[in-house]
């Protein structure tokens, strides 16, 4: 498993939090930096996934 996939879980979910936060606080900067941050992971993930299946195809 690619490294990119693991900090992309911890970024979506984080990410997750801080929007959940900002909406229950009404606070929009921190709603708005939870939503970048998750979509910041969403693409780690995918290139994580992208990496997994390129290693495997070399093999």
């Amino acid at each position: 498993m690619d490294k990119n996939r693991v900090k992309g879980a911890v970024k979506e979910a984080t990410g997750s939090l801080k929007e959940a936060a900002g909406k229950l606080t009404g606070n929009n900067r921190l709603k708005m930096k939870g939503a970048a941050e998750k979509v910041e992971g969403k693409i780690l993930t995918k290139v994580g996934k992208a990496k997994d299946a390129i290693r495997n195809a070399l093999r």
